[in-house]
């Protein structure tokens, strides 16, 4: 069990009260509907309990997500209802009922590909199937479109802004205005790079860095898997640690007697140019398979700042200074080509891809963004440069029956203004992360920033739909869109996409589409 700081707790608490407050009179009628449910549910379980002997480590696990889930019914009996993440009870009910178990392992203890592959993601965050919920039918189309419509005319969304809005139960389009016009997502974009990858990899897959040992030259090859989040801190915080790799391939060469190496390193996993067409520019590194913490030049973990000019190289210097540090003199590292011939001394992984897609989605992290859609490439055969990410990711969201005409993805970040995306298609990706067919795709879900408690949307929605909404924001200058979930007042899970290019006013432009989600979120549009 994931115990949460108190530091962001503190931070959270004054919106939770805010919220209880809200949704307090709506407690009642809740906890009256769920009693003979909670009944049914207790008379159900009696028989499986009998029948469970010698539990096996995953049945561990689907017991400790089952007591998970009876804390936090009783602490939203408590404050209302919603759950510690600020979601609904109709989105943990759901995933409570499909029964699959939940507390996906993320990774927080790095190490060889052969470890225990991590517990399966909740499952969707859908309502309203096979009678489990006593939500109502979806919004009536004509009565979401005049209440949407007036607020979709402001001036600050630009000339003319695309919108679509679909529930996720059925894949069924409630409304659409120029939802199949293209527009610039920015970085939106992200939401397609995340179902690509997930598609194309599985949730489970990991990225590995390794250091190999040419035979009788004793040159130490550090090899770039394409791992964005190798970091060189000493806390590691669960990411693969260049310190370990440090500490097993110092290992590794003390046992073969050589404590005097050449030292150098591999990029070539990835072709192409390194320079994003934006050129330099503080949001993100050069294009590399390897690099440590980001190339960042100070402490941060997220948003613009300085990178390194060279990411491989200060990958592969830090690395000599550490083998210096546990008594291996490395020569000044140069870049190189591990052979066919090479002996692997050590790798770290990556946590599983499920977790690098939620940091991305939930931070925005354009370095991550980068890799997955090179990594989408790689594992689909493709060249492993820009171009090739966009056939990539273009081919796997074709294979995925999504409507993908009119799409382009110059970039897995959505840094590249020439990227394409429909509104359409924002929200079939949504829908499609939903479908408990997919299961792979749920971290494109997951990750998403909740409304006014975490990401790039910790700041937004503190007096609407905090906790309600799950959206990816996207910015540039001249271009605000917003795409994601939204329980509304019925208990529905709805999927919204709305993209507004040609603003001018960052500010208003997205008050003004928070202000269309805090409707949404509020319409029960009978």
């Amino acid at each position: 069990m994931v115990v949460p700081e108190l530091r962001p707790w503190r931070a959270a608490r004054p919106h939770v009260v805010r919220i209880a407050d809200a949704v307090r009179p709506r407690l009642a009628r809740a906890a009256a509907a769920a009693k003979p449910r909670v009944a049914r549910l207790a008379r159900a379980g009696k028989p499986q309990v009998a029948r469970v002997a010698r539990p096996k480590t995953w049945q561990y696990a689907a017991g400790a997500t089952t007591a998970g889930l009876a804390l936090a019914a009783g602490v939203v009996t408590a404050a209302g209802p919603w759950d510690s993440s600020g979601q609904r009870t109709a989105e943990r009910d759901r995933a409570a009922a499909l029964g699959r178990a939940g507390g996906a392992d993320h990774g927080r203890a790095p190490g060889a590909p052969a470890q225990p592959r991590p517990a399966p993601s909740a499952g969707p965050v859908l309502t309203g199937l096979g009678g489990v919920s006593t939500v109502k039918s979806a919004p009536d189309g004509k009565a979401l479109a005049k209440t949407l419509t007036p607020l979709l005319k402001d001036p600050a969304l630009g000339p003319r802004p695309a919108a679509a809005v679909v529930d996720v139960t059925t894949g069924r389009r409630l409304y659409g205005t120029d939802s199949d016009t293209a527009l610039t997502p920015a970085s939106t974009t992200k939401i397609a790079t995340a179902v690509a990858a997930l598609s194309a990899m599985g949730a489970d897959h990991r990225l590995i860095t390794r250091a190999a040992l040419e035979p009788d030259t004793r040159e130490v090859v550090l090899v770039g898997g394409g791992d964005p989040t190798l970091t060189a801190r000493e806390a590691s915080d669960g990411w693969a640690s260049l310190r370990t790799l440090a500490d097993q391939t110092a290992a590794a060469l003390a046992q073969r007697g050589a404590r005097d190496v050449t030292l150098s390193y591999d990029t070539t996993l990835y072709a192409g140019s390194q320079k994003h067409p934006i050129g330099v520019n503080p949001n993100l590194a050069l294009v590399s398979p390897l690099m440590v913490d980001e190339g960042r030049t100070d402490d941060s973990t997220s948003g613009p700042v300085t990178r390194v000019t060279d990411p491989a190289a200060d990958a592969a210097r830090r690395f000599g200074d550490l083998l210096k540090d546990r008594g291996i003199k490395a020569t000044s590292p140069g870049p190189s080509k591990a052979t066919t011939r090479a002996k692997t001394l050590a790798t770290v992984a990556s946590p599983p891809l499920s977790a690098l897609v939620e940091r991305m989605l939930t931070d925005s992290d354009n370095d991550i963004a980068e890799a997955l859609a090179r990594q989408t490439a790689i594992a689909t055969g493709h060249r492993a440069d820009f171009a090739g990410a966009d056939r990539a990711i273009n081919a796997r969201l074709r294979k995925l029956g999504l409507p993908v005409k009119g799409a382009a993805f110059k970039d897995g970040s959505g840094l590249n203004r020439a990227d394409r995306l429909t509104a359409g298609l924002l929200t079939a990706l949504l829908a499609k992360a939903a479908d408990p067919a997919h299961p792979e795709l749920r971290p494109a879900l997951t990750g998403l920033p909740v409304a006014g408690f975490t990401g790039t949307l910790t700041t937004r929605y503190t007096d609407g739909a905090a906790g309600v909404v799950r959206a990816k924001t996207g910015t540039l200058t001249g271009v605000n869109t917003l795409a994601g979930t939204v329980v509304d007042q019925d208990g529905r899970l709805l999927a919204f996409a709305f993209m507004a290019n040609n603003t001018t006013n960052t500010a208003a432009a997205q008050k003004a589409l928070d202000k269309a989600v805090t409707t949404l979120a509020a319409c029960g549009c009978r």
